[in-house]
């Protein structure tokens, strides 16, 4: 394993619940959430810009819409899926995230190679209860469960070529590995890519194949192989990181997003940068984004 490097602060947005964190090549920007701040986040990394745009409820996770502008997203609410205008506040519904179930909401989300939209949930009333579930936004807005049994849906990113979907249900502390078939959108042959030894949060995957996982209350980014070997550790000098993404016009830089929920005062005293962006300058690049649609 490779020696232990450490992430710096970028953007000291002190989010509550950062979260979410991706790159759009097409605008240029990078762009997160502060879930529970109710707000969506962008950075413009040459110039340093960054600038916060506040949300009528949680947006937990969205994607960028292919040929729109960065303004207009597919938008994974709380409550449900919708195209969205984060200027103007002019929405779409699509379709409600598990109605029937009051507890939960939409917690993690990413595009998949052809342009379709895999997300997932969580119990918010019992973290650890496995009642949730992951479903696919096509490109027509039709929505197709893809499995259930899920507590908290975490970790959603694919390989370079496609053919695999990582996924983490956080409280297993495992980061498990499907097969994908990018022309169906289905999944298969689930099995484990690692055990790890904290709460695997959001994940990107670079160039090499290797995934890049947040460790939640765990100060650090774990990179794992193909093969499950963790690689390398970056610090991240607060507790809670929950996201990461390459992103930069050459697409070495790792960001980093993380949360100040559920923290105390005296805590943040001692960990004001809690709920901060960084950014750790990697020698691999990453994946280039996927926009929905």
């Amino acid at each position: 394993m490779q020696a232990t490097a450490v992430a710096d602060l970028v953007c000291d947005c002190r989010n509550l619940h950062g979260e979410g964190v991706l790159w759009s090549a097409e605008h240029g920007l990078l762009m997160w959430v502060d879930i529970h701040g109710k707000a969506l986040w962008t950075l413009e990394p040459v110039s340093g810009a960054a600038a916060s745009h506040a949300l009528p409820e949680r947006l937990c996770c969205f994607a960028p819409r292919r040929g729109e502008p960065w303004h207009r997203i597919l938008a994974a609410f709380a409550s449900g899926f919708a195209l969205f205008d984060v200027l103007t506040g002019d929405r779409q519904e699509i379709a409600a995230f598990e109605a029937d179930k009051p507890t939960t909401r939409l917690n993690d989300g990413r595009t998949d190679p052809a342009g379709r939209f895999i997300a997932g949930g969580m119990d918010e009333g019992d973290p650890m209860r496995p009642i949730s579930s992951v479903v696919m936004v096509d490109r027509d807005l039709s929505v197709t469960p893809l499995f259930d049994g899920v507590a908290c849906a975490n970790s959603t990113c694919f390989s370079p070529d496609g053919r695999q979907m990582y996924f983490a249900d956080s409280p297993t502390g495992n980061i498990e590995v499907f097969d994908y078939d990018a022309t169906a959108g289905a999944v298969s042959n689930r099995r484990m890519l690692a055990q790890t030894k904290g709460v695997p949060d959001g994940s990107c995957v670079d160039a090499e194949g290797y995934v890049w996982n947040a460790v939640w209350e765990g100060y650090r980014v774990e990179r794992y192989a193909p093969d499950g070997r963790l690689d390398r550790i970056v610090d991240v000098p607060v507790a809670k990181p929950t996201c990461c993404d390459f992103g930069g016009p050459d697409l070495q830089t790792l960001y980093i997003t993380t949360s100040r929920l559920g923290s105390e005062e005296a805590f943040l005293a001692r960990e004001p940068l809690s709920g901060g962006l960084f950014a750790y300058r990697a020698d691999v690049r990453g994946v280039p984004g996927r926009p929905f649609g």
